[in-house]
């Protein structure tokens, strides 16, 4: 099975919408997917990434089944005291690198940086919600990685997203921390990655990373 990561397109944030150059990315976008073999099409609740994903959706003629636990992360501090750039998880990450911590610890949680901040129970969930719809899809958690449980799981899916949500999806499935992939995959808007888990019943599946943060097919996406 093959799992695709696609973040939204160019967004107006304030209207939680798509701007004109994110619908053209997004219909890229949809071209680029069509030999992928995709069977469903999942989508984040949120505008940007739901109108991202219908024009694939159509493409293909299925319909858009929306995760409500991929909508974007939420950051800064639970009591609303002042913390570093907000608590923004991309930004602390890369503080954290600048003061030489080591980024793949996994106590990362409970480093006075991220005290406080809800993104760190946000990801968590992520990390939770992710591993029942991998279930639902015939991969089961099993110590560190997956198993493969179901023979009639589907040969490919795409999840629309955000950079954050994905990030901490992502985080779970290869089991790397979080702050260390807020540091390292910087997706383009519609950026693809892949995630290819073994067919083999019951054999563990470690997730192979066939691609990472792919945003050729929109020349003119930008980050942010």
């Amino acid at each position: 099975m093959r799992i695709l990561f696609i973040r939204h397109g160019q967004p107006n944030y304030e209207k939680d919408c798509l701007t004109e150059i994110g619908l053209r990315q997004a219909r890229d976008t949809a071209l680029r997917l069509q030999d992928e073999g995709i069977q469903a099409v999942y989508s984040s609740p949120f505008g940007r990434a739901r109108e991202t994903a219908e024009c694939t959706a159509e493409a293909l003629g299925l319909p858009v089944i929306i995760l409500p636990f991929m909508r974007e992360l939420y950051w800064g501090n639970s009591e609303g005291k002042p913390v570093f750039h907000h608590g923004h998880p991309w930004e602390t990450a890369n503080e954290l690198m600048r003061r030489g911590y080591d980024l793949t610890d996994p106590a990362w949680a409970s480093h006075p940086i991220f005290e406080n901040n809800v993104v760190v129970e946000d990801a968590a969930r992520v990390g939770r919600e992710i591993d029942k719809w991998m279930a639902s899809l015939g991969y089961a958690h099993d110590g560190r990685y997956y198993r493969c449980v179901k023979a009639d799981h589907p040969g490919a899916v795409a999840l629309f997203s955000h950079g954050g949500s994905s990030v901490a999806a992502l985080s779970r499935i290869f089991n790397l921390t979080f702050p260390y992939l807020c540091a390292t995959m910087h997706e383009p808007f519609c950026g693809v990655t892949v995630a290819r888990f073994t067919d083999e019943m019951n054999e563990p599946a470690l997730p192979c990373l066939e691609l990472a943060n792919d945003g050729r097919h929109v020349p003119y996406s930008q980050g942010g």
